[in-house]
């Protein structure tokens, strides 16, 4: 539960949620920073802000599921953000390929809203 906590008390900040998306790098921190820029965010606000409506409104499925990618990790920190943000950028692709049993959570949704104030 730790990794969790500091998940949300570290990642919730922009700045910090955009060295960490660095730190995950590859392909998902491109494809991030894309769908980011698509939304006209810097990528570290799109990641804050998915943690925090994470923080605020997931259910106890989610938060398994985040502890479960925590779990044996060797960056457990990462691990939990990379599941949160790859979720967060689910919710707002709409991709044919998910199974109906693997829809994207309200919270996700609700963060990935174009919509919103932007920062």
């Amino acid at each position: 539960m730790t990794a969790l906590r500091e998940i949300v008390r570290t990642c919730s900040n922009p700045h910090v949620a955009r060295a960490a998306l660095a730190s995950i790098g590859g392909e998902f921190a491109r494809r991030f920073a894309a769908d980011a820029s698509r939304r006209d965010l810097p990528s570290g606000v799109l990641a804050a802000r998915f943690v925090s409506a994470f923080a605020e409104n997931a259910d106890d499925e989610d938060w398994r599921r985040v502890a479960a990618a925590t779990r044996g990790a060797d960056q457990p920190i990462l691990s939990g953000l990379l599941y949160i943000l790859d979720r967060g950028l689910s919710a707002g692709t709409g991709a044919a390929s998910r199974s109906p049993g693997n829809a994207p959570p309200a919270w996700a949704i609700c963060a990935s809203r174009e919509d919103v104030r932007r920062e």
